[in-house]
């Protein structure tokens, strides 16, 4: 396991190169580093973490492919984020009720349980 010697006759500044294309054609990712980490054993062929687009493919070819298909889902995804965020404050928000009200329910259980009959 753990990674795998870079392939011979592909070199990781084709895909910089490719990354640095990839922002001037859109206008965006500007802010992308690329780290190509060639492992065939991980499940996934490439995924952005924080500012980092993370390739695992040790194929060039393939190792293109997963570049591009990356960069495009991270850019779709800052324009769904703010959907993102606005969804999980809800979701807080309303966690924070339910709660609020079954802590009532249960005071007022645990007080009818107590009343003397």
């Amino acid at each position: 396991m753990g990674k795998q010697a870079k392939p011979k006759g592909f070199q990781s500044h084709w895909l910089d190169a490719e990354l640095e294309r990839l922002k001037r054609i859109t206008g965006l990712g500007f802010e992308l580093k690329l780290a190509w980490e060639p492992a065939p054993d991980k499940a996934l062929s490439g995924e952005v973490k924080n500012d980092t687009l993370f390739v695992y493919d040790a194929n060039g070819r393939k190792a293109f492919e997963t570049l591009r298909h990356e960069f495009l889902d991270y850019c779709i995804s800052q324009a769904i984020q703010p959907y993102k965020e606005v969804t999980n404050r809800l979701i807080l928000m309303i966690n924070d009720d339910a709660h609020r009200r079954k802590e009532r329910i249960v005071e007022a259980l645990a007080k009818l349980l107590g009343a003397d009959t």
